[in-house]
Formats: structure tokens, C-alpha cells, sequence
């Protein structure tokens, strides 16, 4: 019988360490590759991901980073008082990468000064490869529910302010600021 209660308790003892590495080994895991580094002219701007809000539109990111497709990308819709949009490579706003769309992961996280979201059309699950930084707390609180929020500038957002703005009304930037260099740490 104690055989047996000592055979148990090791059973236990072993399924509880296994268990406890596994979520040690995920908390590793999530923490890895969990900040998007943007490089502008004038420094570096971080943005811690959010995979708990929108985990399909983190993996598109970093997967887009990886390649080097935001590379040399224009911020081509800056908005006064209210975001700077960039991740379309043609720099008009109509393109994307050659990926499929991702659906909407709408949340009721709220939009404020440096939230990242998803830009996309009309078509809630049209978003692809452009993204936008808010510039207030004011300016894209009308967009929570509405878009997707994957990220949160916690460093460099006074180098998203100096951002070159756009046209008064449509944002349209003529020789815009380009986002130099795009990784994932």
C-alpha cells in the first residue's frame, strides 16, 4: 500500500513539474518577438503587441516585418488630431501586401494616443498590411468597436507627432516620412 501512495505522489509530483514547464515555456514563448520596432529618421518608435486582443493581425505583422515588406513604406495619410497611416507599399492607400485579408478581431479596447490598429475598407474584414498610430485620446475614440486594435506605442511616440500631416481634409502626404526599417524583438 505505501508502495502504491509513493508511486502516486511521484505521479503527481511529475505531472505537476511537467505542467508547470509547459506554462513556463509558453509565458517564455508569448514574451518572445512581443514588440514591433519601427525606425524613422529620427529615431525608433516600439510598440508592444497585443496577441491578446487581435492575435490573427499580430501574426500577419510580424510575419509582413519578417519579410521586410514595411521597409521604406510611407506614412501616407497623416491627419492633424487624429492618426498617421502608413503600410501600404504603393503609398496611395489602395494597396496591400499579396496575402489574404484578415477578419476583424474588434475588442472593447479603447483607441488613444499611441493605440496601433488596423486600417481596412468599408468591409470590416478587409484589413491586410496598413495599420495606423493615434495621435490623441479625442481624435479615434469613435473607432473603438470599429477597428481592430493590435498594438500600443510605449516608446518614440514623440517621433509619431513629428510625422509629417497631410492635407487638411483627406491627409494625402506630398513627399511623405517613410518608416526606414520594420522588426520584430
Amino acid at each position: 500500500m505505501r508502495s502504491l501512495i509513493r508511486t502516486l505522489r511521484f505521479a503527481i509530483f511529475s505531472a505537476a513539474v511537467v505542467a508547470g514547464a509547459a506554462v513556463i515555456g509558453v509565458s517564455q514563448a508569448e514574451a518572445a518577438g512581443d514588440k514591433l520596432v519601427i525606425q524613422l529618421k529620427d529615431g525608433k518608435v516600439v510598440v508592444k503587441l497585443r496577441p491578446d486582443l487581435a492575435p490573427k493581425h499580430v501574426e500577419r505583422v510580424k510575419t509582413l516585418a519578417a519579410q521586410g515588406f514595411y521597409d521604406g513604406v510611407k506614412w501616407h495619410r497623416v491627419m492633424e488630431g487624429f492618426m498617421a497611416q502608413t503600410g501600404d507599399p504603393t503609398g496611395t492607400g489602395m494597396g496591400g501586401s499579396k496575402l489574404l485579408d484578415v477578419p476583424a478581431e474588434f475588442t472593447p479596447e479603447p483607441f488613444k494616443r499611441g493605440t496601433v490598429g488596423a486600417a481596412r475598407t468599408q468591409d470590416p474584414d478587409s484589413a491586410n498590411s496598413q495599420f495606423f498610430i493615434c495621435f490623441d485620446d479625442n481624435g479615434c475614440r469613435g473607432l473603438t468597436g470599429q477597428y481592430t486594435v493590435w498594438g500600443q506605442v510605449v516608446e518614440g511616440m514623440d517621433l509619431i507627432d513629428k510625422i509629417k500631416r497631410g492635407a487638411p481634409g483627406s491627409g494625402t502626404v506630398a513627399n511623405p516620412d517613410v518608416m526606414v526599417k520594420v522588426t520584430v524583438e
